[in-house]
């Protein structure tokens, strides 16, 4: 009975998990802060396609099989957009990943961080938008709570401002493709995705002459961030989109600043303020006003009495 109200609710479970499982990837990423940001994102791409690949040549043939059996039903109409598409969410989530890392090395931290707080913001408005996804008057009320605290957190510069809203759009926008295409297998999307990325970052890796890494706790951070805090939450995001609008998961990604908050006082014994702990609380009240209604929903499930057959 309880494996069964935990899969009505599967697609919220999972969006809830990649965003807490991204919260925590200061931690490895913090071990390699001796290398360049930019050889770190290279190599996390680079060893993500390897693992994603082996995983659906090995185990996910059915699913290549039926998803190539998919397109070549589709006119040829259908079929370009649906490569247009494909394409520009690689561009996407490439050109997300490496504005975030020009963000940290040339422009401000905060700025890149920032830049996950306007995300939900903007795919939540482009859910609206664009895919005619409902907001009623809780959701809106919701998020504008989440702008306030955003104000709150964002005073600065102009310039920092801008960088965090192109990053953010960049991945908000990924998001909402990720929500039109939705016949094809999200694993192998992702492993697209990354062939895109790869192809889109190699010129890259001669342009800055790296010398390849020998170091054994590189490779098991880089590992650890291919496979736990790539490969796993991304998919995982991308599965969720299956049952919900991307204007919740764009709001549930509010859990990635609050949890990446946390790590920070707690693990790297960071010095935080009340006026950040006010803002960040703002946020999770923001997370919780949006989500009301499944939230109601699931409490209710589980106070109801188990009844025998």
């Amino acid at each position: 009975m309880i494996l069964l109200k935990l899969k009505t609710h599967k697609y919220i479970l999972a969006a809830i998990v990649s965003t807490l499982m991204w919260g925590f990837f200061s931690i490895p990423l913090r071990n390699l802060q001796h290398y360049p940001s930019d050889q770190i994102l290279l190599y996390r791409i680079y060893s993500s396609l390897i693992f994603t690949w082996i995983i659906m040549l090995l185990f996910r043939r059915k699913q290549m099989k039926a998803d190539l059996l998919f397109i070549k039903a589709l006119s040829g109409i259908k079929k370009r957009n649906l490569y247009l598409l494909v394409m520009a969410a690689g561009f996407l989530i490439t050109g997300n990943w490496f504005s975030f890392i020009y963000a940290v090395n040339h422009i401000n931290l905060q700025s890149a961080a920032f830049a996950y707080m306007v995300c939900p913001l903007i795919t939540a408005f482009g859910g609206f938008l664009i895919l005619k996804e409902d907001l009623s008057r809780l959701k809106m009320m919701a998020m504008c709570i989440a702008l306030i605290s955003v104000f709150l957190l964002g005073k600065g510069s102009i310039n920092h401002l801008l960088w965090s809203i192109f990053i953010a759009t960049l991945y908000a926008f990924y998001l909402i493709i990720q929500r039109v295409v939705t016949n094809l297998d999200k694993f192998n999307m992702l492993g697209i995705q990354l062939v895109i990325s790869s192809l889109l970052s190699f010129p890259l890796y001669f342009f800055n002459h790296y010398v390849f890494v020998t170091d054994v706790y590189f490779w098991i951070n880089i590992v650890i961030i291919s496979i736990v805090f790539t490969i796993v939450p991304l998919f995982l995001s991308l599965y969720a989109l299956i049952g919900i609008p991307s204007s919740t998961l764009g709001i549930i990604i509010y859990l990635n600043p609050i949890v990446s908050f946390a790590v920070a006082f707690l693990y790297f014994n960071e010095s935080i303020s009340l006026y950040q702990i006010g803002a960040y609380t703002l946020l999770l009240f923001a997370v919780i006003v949006f989500n009301w209604n499944m939230i109601y929903s699931f409490s209710k499930r589980f106070s109801k009495p188990i009844t025998a057959n």
